[in-house]
């Protein structure tokens, strides 16, 4: 295998800018989550590059505004499980935030929107199949699923279904997210509801008449204290109150008050247990006159630190120290993934294998450029060693 995994570091450093051209050309093409046309135009980019290297591809209509779902499968006639390539093309900054042209590298860090969450990944996935297919690589199917409506939720759309799938039957799974600036891998990631609660009372002047009203605000006030004491850090289980609107004037007594609110947890079986906690706040009245409508918004599993992950994390830590690559640690976050889908799909998957950097999310974020090609090299050499 040592000559394979020579000529496949080969290939890596000879197309090194071919990897940054295409990293720039994606980064530039902007994707917003809530822009759907041009998600739907880099889904289409990407799937005419993956057809190149080979890939059956198929993109998905998962809901009315919301990006495709592009699905892969290279080598299908092969024997064996596929081995999976996963991950979203959705970014969460609108067009425009970074201005135009927005990557760029300086020194040892590229920039842009989405450079790290997730089109550097994207980039790897690529390359790794192009690296493969250069020594003729015919072992297993691989298979890729990318999402255009992750960063979202995938709300209000059948793109969690898709993933489920999709994912079914897989062999394991590399889910292609912002990699960890300490080189760790991500093997499990809490869930996330995103739930909204809506408070009606009753409106009147707070001078001339404040005994006809009931104030909306004052009960969700109390709605709020109970909600934050679900919080139950030994457990993992966290609430946060993220925004809060109500009243129109300081000196009526408001009607309305609306609050979404940030629920986190490890598992599905707490999954269920703050859900119906939650809906127990929501259903307890403390003004008598008011009502109350609470709803989930979106929704996202934990992604489950099974012992067939952990099983695929040591078998991915010992190839990376025995081939020289630098150790990666286990890490769980706090962040949601579509990680979460693989796993209960059946498929033992680790996260965060994609460009290592910081500060996804925000306009400070980074990738660090050579870890592009590293990452290329560390999943080809994973993929070369399994039995």
């Amino acid at each position: 295998m040592g000559s394979s995994l020579n000529q496949i570091y080969k290939y890596i450093d000879d197309k090194n800018e071919e990897m940054l051209t295409l990293w720039r050309e994606i980064v530039n093409m902007e994707s917003y989550s809530d822009e759907k046309e041009k998600v739907d135009l880099l889904a289409k980019t990407l799937k005419a590059k993956f057809e190149e290297e080979g890939f059956d591809c198929r993109l998905i209509d998962v809901g009315d505004k919301n990006g495709k779902t592009l699905v892969g499968i290279l080598g299908a006639e092969r024997k064996g499980k596929p081995i999976i390539f996963s991950g979203h093309m959705d970014t969460v900054f609108p067009s425009g935030t970074f201005g135009e042209s927005p990557f760029k590298i300086e020194g040892e860090k590229a920039y842009g929107p989405g450079v790290l969450d997730m089109k550097g990944g994207i980039v790897i996935s690529l390359f790794t199949v192009r690296a493969l297919n250069s020594i003729n690589y015919n072992e297993r199917p691989i298979k890729i699923i990318f999402s255009g409506d992750e960063e979202i939720g995938h709300k209000g759309s059948q793109g969690a279904e898709v993933i489920l799938e999709e994912a079914r039957g897989g062999l394991c799974g590399f889910n292609m997210e912002t990699g960890l600036i300490d080189n760790s891998i991500c093997v499990g990631r809490k869930g996330r509801i995103g739930y909204q609660i809506n408070v009606k009372g009753v409106e009147s002047h707070a001078g001339n008449d404040f005994t006809s009203g009931i104030n909306a605000i004052e009960e969700m006030a109390h709605k709020i204290i109970n909600l934050q004491k679900l919080t139950k850090l030994e457990s993992g289980t966290t609430i946060s109150v993220g925004t809060i609107k109500g009243g129109t004037v300081s000196n009526s007594i408001p009607s309305q008050c609306d609050i979404e609110v940030d629920i986190r947890f490890e598992n599905t079986k707490e999954m269920e247990n703050i859900k119906n906690k939650v809906g127990e706040v929501c259903n307890k009245t403390f003004l008598e006159g008011t009502t109350t409508e609470g709803k989930i918004l979106t929704s996202m599993p934990a992604y489950e630190t099974t012992a067939d992950v952990l099983k695929f994390y040591v078998f991915c830590n010992e190839v990376s120290k025995k081939y020289g690559f630098d150790e990666m640690k286990s890490k769980r976050l706090g962040g949601s993934s579509d990680a979460s889908y693989i796993t209960m799909a059946g498929t033992p998957v680790l996260c965060s294998f994609g460009v290592r950097g910081q500060w996804n999310h925000t306009t400070k974020e980074y990738a660090l450029v050579d870890s592009l090609f590293d990452r290329a090299k560390l999943i080809s050499t994973i993929i070369m060693s399994l039995e």
